[in-house]
Order: structure tokens, then sequence, then C-alpha cells
């Protein structure tokens, strides 16, 4: 049944895909698998599109099938509802890239999870980064990125915000297809994550959440 779910999704087939999901919960399976599931495909997804499988229409749409699974989902899962938040958390796709459905993924995880988190959306620039680490005080952030263009402008970003003394104050974290801890190192980011659950531990972890 996951192997069906990811391939239907991959595949772009909305309705056979939302079909699933329904039938998985009505079974009574974890809602957070499913969404494990949905981000496998995303990056299959994420991949034909760098193939040129796949163009700027498909991503969207990718996307809207992804909104729709999570609604069917969020009420199954536990975490947040209205209750203290325990950290802020600003994330956006970097400069130059303009995936976001792993960002969307990591951000949904995040407020179930109990963060409030500023999701400044794609192609970001570095000042953005800083302005809303500013006014929040945010003190985690999260550089997305799918294509292998985006560690450079990781990288950027990273050297700005040092370059404002903001850097001794916040955690930085990136995430996306191809990240490893080659890419964190040449960033200069504090860690990486490789799907949404390690990036909602990452988090915890930072703001003192065992």
């Amino acid at each position: 049944m996951a192997e069906d779910l990811v391939k239907t999704i991959a595949d772009l087939h909305e309705e056979e895909a939302l079909r699933i999901v329904e039938e998985r919960l009505r079974a009574g399976e974890d809602a957070f698998k499913i969404l494990e599931d949905s981000r496998n495909a995303m990056e299959i997804v994420g991949k034909r599109f760098e193939n040129r499988e796949y163009f700027i229409p498909d991503l969207v749409y990718s996307g809207e099938i992804l909104q729709e699974i999570a609604e069917i989902v969020k009420p199954k899962l536990t975490g947040a509802n209205e209750f203290e938040r325990l950290d802020k958390v600003i994330i956006g796709t970097v400069a130059g890239d303009i995936h976001d459905i792993g960002k969307n993924i990591v951000t949904f995880m995040l407020d179930i999870n109990g963060f409030e988190v500023y999701d400044l959306g794609v192609d970001v620039p570095a000042q953005k980064f800083i302005e809303k680490a500013e006014e929040t005080q945010a003190r985690i952030i999260g550089l997305s990125g799918l294509l292998t263009l985006a560690f450079e402008s990781m990288k950027e970003t990273i050297e700005v915000i040092r370059g404002t003394g903001l850097r001794d104050k916040v955690k930085i974290m990136i995430g996306g297809g191809q990240i490893n801890d080659e890419v964190r190192k040449y960033t200069g980011a504090d860690a990486f994550g490789t799907d949404a659950m390690s990036a909602v531990l990452l988090v915890k972890d930072w703001a003192g959440e065992k």
C-alpha cells in the first residue's frame, strides 16, 4: 500500500492518491507514515523535474496533491492544537530555488509539533531571513533547497547572516533532496535534516525539548 501511494503521487494521479490515503486512515494506519510516504513521492517528483521529465506546472500540481493529503491527515495527527509554542523557527527556500514541497512538509510537521513557524516562501534572499530573525527574535533558521545550485545560495545566505553578527545567536539547519554532511560543511550550517521528522527532532533538541 505504501508503494502504491508513493507511485500514485509521483505519477500525479490525484484522485487515486486521495483514495489510498482515505483507505489507509480507515484501516487505522499511522498518519505520520502516510506523510512520510508522501515525502518520498515528492522526492521522486523533484528528481523528475531535475531530469526534465516534469516541468513547473507538474511541481505546482504535485504540491496541490500534497496539500489535499495534509488536510485529510491533519485531524489524525497529535500535536499542535492551540497551546504555548515551544520556540520560533524561520524557514524558507533559498534564493534561486523555487521548490517548496519539502519545505512545506517540514513547516507542517513543525507546526503540529508545537513550534511557531515563519515560512518565508521560495526564492528568499538572505536579507529577508535576517529581517525576520531581527523582527521575531527566532533562534532557529531552516534553509531549504532541492537543486544543487541551492548549495551556493545557502552558503552565501549563511555568510551574510554571519556578517550581521546574528550567526552566534541562531542555529541554522539545511535540508533538501541532495543534502548531506559535505554540503553542511560547505555551507557552514550547524546541521542538516534528511526528512521532515529528522528536522523536527533536530529543532526539538535545539529548543531544549528532548
